[in-house]
């Protein structure tokens, strides 16, 4: 009976072996560079790029796109869906834009999956080379609108892991319309004078986690726009940059709302702000709710903590000067470090929609080594423990 046993372990294990191993040699593989791709940098790849997801994308088991360590040339590339099964993406080489800016076009994008669903991007650079856009922006002259580097559009299941890029034109990342993302181990980085170089834009989308990344940006390291719910922010390097802001939100009437974000564990270093809530100074439906801020550090910020509702660029576009985008629910715990000016804390709301049950819990922030100020405009909430500054709530 032993022996049977055995046999028959010895058996399974050898089929499940077997089964493994063809589901293994089932997956397909596509290494751009037998599509055609060189890894000179200078030798357009985007039609052998297009050429290699359209065979991963029309495969019927789940398939690698492989690109192996270089530089390939890359001009505005849309790979687009819905595929087969799921697609990896294994990036061992630097994309790069084209050197002149306007190569890019007027799409917005540089690097865009749309509808495509169970995308995994592992590893790899991206260079924009985003320099020459932004000096075209500073003279003034008629510039192309720029592009995003990465963008996922109406996605859903997604990884990005372990991407570097670097001089975007505009955003590093996007995610719009997109449910059940992971964004890990990502460093996004531009110059801190670069305009709009935001690291990581979320919109319209539903539970989206990034953890352990750094963002060293002319913009805000994070930028949570519109429609976004279920979102958690952890272990955040940001700094240059605007701070990770909920907003700018209420530009439209009819707008949807924010809530249920977190972040925690996060390091703020030499950036404009630290955690912002921010809106238009006119009529909104839209609201920001069930947001909680814990655990962070700043070093040297000029904002730390602020709610700004009263946004409103040149002074345009804003006819009654007051949100209606309502704030509520929202808890800052565990805050410490240094503020670059006295008042680490704002709270600038709307006279016609005050923010509400707004609590601050054990917030240390010290200006020149000195108890820094706090101030306090349409709001209600609590405050408890350890309080520096005074709470104005």
């Amino acid at each position: 009976m032993a022996k049977f046993t055995t046999l028959s372990s010895f058996l399974c294990l050898f089929f499940m072996i077997s089964f493994i191993c063809i589901q293994v040699s089932n997956a397909a593989n596509y290494n751009v560079v037998r599509f055609g791709a060189k890894p000179d940098g200078k030798t357009e790849a985007t039609k052998a790029f297009l050429k290699a997801w359209e065979s991963a994308c029309n495969s019927a088991t789940a398939s690698t796109i492989y690109i192996p360590k270089g530089r390939f040339l890359l001009k505005a590339t849309v790979f687009r869906g819905p595929c087969k099964n799921r697609i990896t993406v294994q990036i061992d080489g630097t994309l790069v834009a084209p050197l002149d800016y306007r190569a890019l076009g007027n799409s917005g994008y540089w690097i865009l999956f749309i509808e495509v669903n169970r995308i995994s991007v592992f590893g790899g650079k991206l260079d924009a080379k985003g320099a020459g856009f932004w000096a075209c922006r500073r003279s003034g002259k008629n510039c192309p609108v720029g592009a995003r580097s990465i963008t996922f559009n109406w996605a859903d299941n997604v990884v990005i892991s372990g991407l570097t890029s670097i001089n975007s034109q505009l955003s590093h990342l996007v995610i719009n319309s997109c449910n059940n993302v992971v964004v890990r181990n990502v460093k996004l980085i531009a110059p801190d004078q670069s305009p709009n170089t935001d690291g990581i834009h979320v919109q319209t989308s539903t539970g989206v986690t990034i953890t352990g990344s750094t963002m060293q940006t002319g913009d805000d390291c994070i930028s949570i726009g519109p429609g976004t719910k279920n979102l958690l922010m952890r272990d955040i390097k940001c700094g240059p940059g605007h701070g990770v802001s909920i907003g700018s939100l209420g530009k439209e009437f009819n707008e949807a709302g924010v809530e249920n974000v977190t972040l925690t564990n996060a390091v703020f270093t030499g950036s404009d702000n630290g955690v912002r809530i921010k809106s238009w100074a006119r009529p909104s439906k839209g609201f920001v709710r069930n947001i909680l801020f814990q655990n962070i550090v700043m070093r040297n910020v000029e904002s730390p903590i602020i709610i700004d509702q009263n946004y409103c660029p040149n002074n345009q576009n804003c006819p009654r000067q007051s949100s209606g985008v309502k704030i509520s629910k929202v808890t800052y715990r565990n805050i410490q470090g240094t503020s670059a000016t006295k008042e680490a804390v704002t709270f600038d709301c709307s006279p016609s929609t005050p923010c509400s049950g707004i609590r601050l819990q054990d917030i240390k922030l010290t200006y020149m080594k000195m108890a820094a100020t706090s101030s306090c405009k349409n709001i209600g909430g609590t405050s408890s423990g350890v309080l520096m500054p005074q709470s104005c709530i």
